[in-house]
């Protein structure tokens, strides 16, 4: 589960940078041209200089307004998202000991038909006490930064004001390695709020995902402007910060999954149709086989017959 949403996001910034290398075209002169860059880049640019004009035309203040409006705006749905990845984590805890049984099985299966067999009795397991195999995390929080992303980039490569503006002496418009491992340890901070509470299994499970969407947002922002490592620090804090409210509502989160439970308590999937399929078939073999001895050799029976009266009379 936690591999899933490790790999989405993973999937997700590979595919920024891909899309963030070549979305714009230049004419021979430099002039950038497209569809991004018109109705992404151009109204991005202006609403940076709007906003740095609030700030005193301090375009980094400008950024950093930029990503406090946006998180705010999304903060609801990423809490809400979050909120209920915890309640998954929280039954995944119930079924623990199911859980270990399954991989038990799974560790002993050793033909093809076992090993399906008991996979479906995992998925069987998650299906019947309702949880998602995804962790109930979804992809819409950061699909809707895209447009943010792409308009800030190219909004910052090809605007010379901010292509050329510095914050707190750092350049903008090139990239920074300060910004990029500020951005790293922000992310990496939220992966660990996010493991308090959690048990043992499950934080052995997740430290190895959590590490590597740091990873990915280090390489993102190392070679992308300043400006939107700018963009992925801040946004850095912000997820701290919701991973905190979490933790904080997390007791009433257990409280709600002990609730359910009592009411509908952990269901146990029915066993591996392989380890049970087996005693039948060698039971019908075992017929079959004393079937076909008896119509193989039907004189012998005769025979036997002949010699019991025979010793008789």
């Amino acid at each position: 589960m936690k591999n899933k949403k490790g790999l989405t996001v993973t999937l997700a910034l590979s595919s920024l940078a891909l899309f963030l290398s070549g979305c714009v075209q230049t004419t021979k002169t430099g002039k950038p041209y497209g569809f991004i860059y018109d109705y992404l880049a151009r109204p991005g640019q202006a609403v940076m200089q709007w906003m740095a004009h609030l700030f005193g035309n301090n375009y980094g203040w400008a950024i950093i307004g930029l990503t406090v409006l946006v998180r705010l705006v999304l903060l609801p749905m990423m809490v809400n998202q979050q909120r209920k990845s915890t309640y998954q984590q929280e039954k995944m805890s119930a079924v623990q000991p199911e859980l270990k049984k399954i991989q038990a099985a799974q560790k002993a299966a050793k033909t093809p038909e076992e090993k399906t067999a008991v996979s479906n009795q995992m998925m069987q397991l998650y299906r019947d006490n309702g949880i998602s195999m995804t962790g109930g995390i979804g992809c819409l929080p950061l699909l809707i930064q895209f447009p943010i992303f792409s308009a800030l980039y190219y909004a910052i490569r090809f605007s010379p004001e901010l292509s050329s503006a510095t914050f707190v002496g750092i350049p903008l418009g090139k990239s920074s390695f300060l910004l990029a491992v500020l951005a790293f340890l922000s992310y990496l901070a939220q992966g660990y709020l996010s493991m308090i509470g959690l048990p043992p299994e499950q934080k052995k499970t997740m430290r190895t995902m959590l590490v590597l969407s740091p990873v990915m947002i280090l390489f993102v922002t190392m070679s992308a402007p300043a400006g939107l490592g700018l963009y992925f620090f801040v946004g850095g804090l912000f997820a701290c910060l919701q991973t905190l409210i979490i933790n904080f509502f997390r007791p009433r989160i257990r409280r709600e999954v002990e609730a359910e439970l009592k009411k509908h308590p952990i269901k146990t999937p029915t066993p591996a149709a392989s380890t049970t399929a087996k005693p039948v078939q060698a039971t019908e073999q075992t017929v079959d086989d004393q079937s076909s001895n008896r119509n193989a050799h039907p004189s012998e029976g005769r025979n036997a017959g002949k010699q019991q009266r025979h010793h008789h009379d």
